[in-house]
């Protein structure tokens, strides 16, 4: 599958603004570093040549960023998707969290993100540039020349187990299209449904020890779109708590899944974003697979308008027997 360039991308969206077709351009900037790119707004064919970026650490997922967006532009937002991205676009639609006229949608190919985390272990400290292109070009302080590195080496966990190249949703399609693929996204969550529930327990109290209440994972995540989030509501008792025992750091997260239950894409934004490397995308998944499972296959997203198999009852469903009677229902 043939690369979008960064130069595709701009002329396609200085195009659309000049003809009126949109007003603005919700799209990548770099940030500090090369690999901290950052989502921006432009209006103007000259700030996209200044500023837009479309590189291997474009792995914001902009669905969420048009609920807000939305509500306070004049006129139509052009947001660039990637095939992952457009399943969270289209679970949104399905709750009426933004208003689709008001967006103009291109779909682009992707063929996975990089992440800065496993860069940095290979490379070790002191990166001063990063490049991207045919291979990873990356520029420390202790190195003679740069290292080169394999994108496919260095990629994103949801990237390596990339779910689907398909797009669901698009006004207007750059590049080729891909397929919905088989993916290995469940292998690691049967790994913890074979362990013993000590094992399970030990294992999350370590991942989950490490949360420092950032609240990253849930403002970064499409599915978590509350006016007012339990955990800054003064009158629920845990609003704003850091992680001051085991339980609240626990808690915090057991919740949130639950919240997210049926809804979530698996985009792994989650993970993504968590400074402290807490692999937050495997809750979710635990519920996906189960869900897969007890109700036959169904993801979130797909289409507009689908119903979750956990607010859709149907005299087929699962029955508690069932599920009580799984030997993996510590998980």
């Amino acid at each position: 599958m043939q690369k979008i360039t960064q130069t595709q991308l701009i002329d396609k969206a200085a195009s659309l603004l000049k003809d009126g077709t949109v007003s603005c351009v919700l799209g990548w900037s770099k940030g500090e570093f090369d690999y901290d790119i950052t989502p921006a707004v432009f209006k103007t064919e000259e700030e996209l040549k200044d500023g837009f970026v479309w590189n291997d650490f474009c792995g914001a997922n902009f669905s969420k960023y048009l609920i807000e967006k939305t509500r306070k532009t004049e006129g139509k937002i052009l947001v660039f998707l990637k095939p992952c991205d457009t399943y969270s676009f289209n679970q949104l639609l399905t709750e009426h969290r933004f208003d689709r006229e008001k967006v103009y949608a291109v779909g682009i190919p992707c063929e996975g993100m990089v992440d800065v985390e496993k860069v940095k272990v290979a490379c070790g400290d002191g990166i001063i540039k990063i490049d991207c292109g045919e291979k990873i070009a990356v520029t420390t302080l202790y190195a003679d020349k740069p290292i080169e590195l394999d994108a496919k080496d260095v990629l994103l966990e949801r990237c390596v187990n990339c779910k689907s190249k398909k797009h669901v949703a698009y006004d207007e399609l750059l590049g080729e299209e891909g397929e919905v693929l088989e993916s290995a996204r469940f292998d690691e969550v049967e790994k913890l449904e074979a362990m013993t529930p000590d094992e399970r327990f030990a294992f999350w109290q370590n991942e989950l020890s490490r949360c420092i209440r950032c609240n990253a994972c849930r403002d970064v995540c499409p599915a978590c779109t509350c006016e007012k989030c339990v955990f800054n509501n003064p009158q629920s008792g845990v609003e704003n708590k850091s992680p001051a025992n085991s339980f609240e750091e626990k808690m915090f997260h057991i919740i949130r899944a639950y919240h997210v239950a049926g809804r979530c894409t698996d985009c792994g934004e989650c993970s993504r974003v968590c400074p402290q490397n807490i692999p937050l995308h495997l809750l979710n998944r635990k519920f996906i697979k189960d869900m897969n499972e007890f109700y036959g296959e169904y993801q979130a997203g797909s289409e507009v308008g689908q119903r979750a198999p956990l607010v859709n009852y149907t005299t087929d469903d699962v029955e508690p027997g069932e599920v009580f009677d799984r030997g993996d229902i510590d998980a």
